[in-house]
């Protein structure tokens, strides 16, 4: 407890970090490494002999590691007709390997008390896993089993088809997927983020499939590294580059743009379901995290619908006039989809007048902005709060993985309460007048609303 709470005071401050660069000498290698020395974290930063790019926070007081390892090729770039191989081929990589069966390699996992699994994004896939300090060598082992001899079994891959079955079943009646479907069709139809697993796709994926396909999505050249816990870096090292041996050394180059938004719709789009309530999605373009406006907007929207309860959308929907349990937006800097998006659900009956209220309120943050106690209010939030997202090993390895792949420096860390601190109430109303006007938002409803005559409806 003691080393937790040492964290949390560190996690308090803003220090910017200094970077300065060390060799550690091992028995048969010498690693360079770059150390971001901080209040908040100690980065170790360097690259294995085997070419392994690595982000590394010692912490010894607790006797577990945890890692993130990803590579930036998914589901968008399934071959065409096959949509779903790529989730099929994370959904198989801890589903045995080398001799060990399905059912065997859980039971090893459960003797070296250790999670290892994988998951396909659009964009990108990923592996995490956790392990006891002691069990270092057993654990790198079974996942570097996993990356050279994946079994894609039959019962594995039958299971991973019904399931992938029961899902496309339970979508045609998910609101929140056909609101999503309804907005890609409208905004972006074109682009490989809309591409969706079908009956037919999966028709077609076999383990065979499966085996050769992961070479074209796992590498070691592709991938990156965040390790948290309680390893020095040149035993991970070690250990990292025993594991990834058995992949293939360079993927495919990848290139796919981002989004690019068509207009707005005019009027809400309608998607016909027979619910007591209709769930109302509303989205407009936003920009890239290093955009020098996203964390502005980020700022600027927990006033407007991000702040839970307090957040003037729900404070007036909710609140004020009871329209609805629970109203919300958020701002996403995706790789590839950058938008400002919201949602919640209403009566049928009030589904007219529930989107007016959102483009009421909109409209005032576009015509009025927010208050100097609001920013205030808010900037003291989202820097006392920042450290609760940093509670345990695995989380912190995740974070600092998404800060990789947004392409930002370990220094993040340190300066993005700085950053917000910085944000005035100036920059702030820019760019609501700037991105929050109605008319840049397309509304989606799933349900059967009333009062929402002229809009465009969708089977």
């Amino acid at each position: 407890m003691a080393g937790a709470r040492t964290w949390i005071g560190a996690l308090l401050s803003a220090v910017v970090l200094s970077a300065c660069d060390m060799t550690i000498s091992g028995e048969n290698t010498t690693l360079d490494i770059t150390v971001h020395d901080g209040d908040f974290f100690r980065i170790q930063e360097f690259t294995t002999p085997a070419g392994v790019s690595v982000w590394l926070v010692e912490e010894p007081s607790i006797p577990i590691v945890s890692l993130r390892m990803s590579w930036q090729v998914g589901a968008m770039s399934d071959p065409d007709g096959q949509e779903g191989l790529g989730e099929m081929v994370a959904y198989m990589m801890n589903e045995g390997a080398g001799d060990l069966n399905s059912r065997a390699f859980f039971e090893r996992m459960e003797e070296l008390n250790m999670s290892f699994g994988c998951q396909a994004g659009a964009g990108v896939t990923y592996c995490s896993a956790s392990m006891l300090s002691q069990t270092l060598d057993d654990g790198f082992e079974l996942i570097g089993t996993a990356f050279s001899h994946p079994r894609f079994d039959d019962g594995p891959v039958e299971r991973f088809l019904r399931e992938q079955r029961v899902w496309l079943e339970s979508s045609r009646t998910d609101p929140d997927y056909l609101s999503t479907v309804a907005r890609e069709a409208a905004l972006y139809p074109d682009h490989p983020v809309v591409r969706e697993v079908s009956e037919e796709s999966l028709s077609r994926l076999t383990g065979a499939l499966g085996q050769a396909y992961k070479d074209e999505m796992m590498s070691r050249d592709g991938v990156l590294v965040t390790v948290v816990g309680d390893v020095d870096a040149e035993t991970l090292a070690q250990q990292i580059d025993r594991a990834v041996s058995g992949l293939v050394q360079a993927g495919p180059d990848i290139d796919i743009a981002p989004v690019e938004f068509a207009e707005a719709a005019a009027s809400p789009i309608i998607v016909d379901l027979p619910l007591a309530q209709s769930l109302i999605e509303f989205t407009a373009p936003s920009v890239a995290p290093e955009h020098p406006d996203f964390l502005t907007l980020q700022v600027m929207n927990y006033v407007f619908g991000g702040g839970g309860y307090n957040a003037r959308l729900n404070q007036k929907l909710r609140v004020e006039e009871g329209l609805t349990y629970g109203v919300y937006a958020g701002v996403y800097g995706g790789q590839y989809l950058r938008m400002i998006s919201g949602s919640g659900q209403t009566k049928n009956a009030s589904a007219g007048v529930f989107i007016e209220g959102i483009k009421q309120q909109l409209q005032t943050m576009v015509d009025c902005g927010v208050t100097e106690t609001e920013l205030s209010d808010v900037k003291a939030y989202l820097t006392g709060s920042y450290a609760l997202s940093f509670d345990t090993n695995a989380k912190i390895a995740e974070r600092m993985m998404d800060i990789r792949l947004d392409g930002r420096p370990p220094e993040y860390f340190e300066t993005r309460n700085q950053r917000i601190n910085a944000v005035t109430l100036e920059d702030v109303n820019r760019v609501a007048a700037e991105y929050m006007s109605p008319e840049r938002f397309t509304f989606v409803v799933v349900g059967q609303p009333e009062g929402l005559a002229g809009s465009d409806q969708l089977d």
